[in-house]
């Protein structure tokens, strides 16, 4: 946020001080947040950021031993939680102890998803693995929206957002499993925002291009065995369009920042694309293994 500042604002030494302060600067500064998925990838960086940005941090994933180290490299404001969000109880649980801790909760992150079967075909998906694709993508995010309405509602105040893709609004850049999912993301945001605006509580969702994750590299080299794992991060970077900028988790977890803040007070049910230009240009081509 850029502030105009007049001669006057530095009338005094404490004036000085209170501008430059580090709380001042920090954009999240005492705001409570949930985190799904926050073991890894964007989880990962988005809990690193909003710590940065002064949030307590609850962070909630199903690997364990991972989440509970990251959380204690990141200091008193991280908390882990474990939490499996096919399960509506994990997920009510972890708003619930976020709550408890701090008395109550400004943001929930519905982050956590999995690429599917990576299936090439819709003639080939298998539906139970579109089912698990569709629970953890789909079902989990919804029920992170409901219970996080259920405790923010009587505030009358409060931020949600949910991880879609550019999936969601291209076709044929992902498998129909994956892709269905990440539209339903777009199209459960507008609603919940279109519902909870009364009450004050903004819902947004972001949309990714892809990012060289743990979950990205892995999911590309399972449709293209053999390949190594960095020339599949030379791909992943090879398909941006802005020049001169790779885009990263760390863009991503940004792009949360400025939702979850206050600068971003009059924006709901909107789709952030994070993907310098790719939906504009609407290509997608991968460069042939070498």
């Amino acid at each position: 946020m850029l502030r105009f500042i007049t001669r006057s604002s530095f009338g005094t030494k404490d004036a000085f001080q209170r501008l430059f302060s580090t709380s001042h600067l920090q954009r999240l500064a005492g705001k409570v947040a949930v985190i799904t998925g926050a073991a890894s990838g964007v989880g990962k960086a988005t809990a690193t950021e909003f710590i940065r940005q002064g949030a307590h941090v609850i962070l909630a994933d199903i690997q364990h031993d991972a989440g509970q180290a990251i959380a204690v490299g990141l200091g008193p404001n991280a908390t882990f939680a474990f939490c499996d969000v096919t399960k509506e109880s994990d997920i009510s649980t972890t708003i619930s102890l976020a709550v408890k801790t701090y008395g109550h909760v400004d943001i929930v992150y519905n982050n956590a998803g999995i690429a599917g079967s990576l299936t090439p075909s819709v003639t080939e998906l298998n539906i139970e693995d579109f089912d698990k694709v569709m629970a953890v993508n789909v079902r989990s995010v919804v029920t992170g929206i409901k219970h996080a309405a259920k405790v923010m509602i009587p505030r009358k105040t409060g931020c949600i957002l949910c991880t879609a893709s550019v999936t969601g609004i291209l076709g044929g850049m992902a498998p129909i499993d994956y892709t269905v999912s990440k539209t339903a993301v777009v199209g459960a945001v507008r609603a919940a925002a279109a519902e909870l605006c009364k009450y004050g509580i903004r819902v947004n969702c972001i949309s990714p291009h892809a990012l060289p994750t743990a979950f990205g590299v892995k999911a590309m080299m399972q449709v293209l065995p053999g390949v190594t794992e960095e020339r599949v991060v030379e791909m992943i970077y090879a398909t941006g369009e802005l020049e001169g900028a790779r885009c990263e988790p760390e863009d991503v977890a940004k792009a949360a920042v400025f939702l979850a803040s206050d600068d971003a007070k009059y924006i709901s049910g909107h789709n952030l694309v994070v993907d310098g230009g790719f939906t504009v240009n609407k290509k997608f081509d991968f460069p042939p293994p070498q």
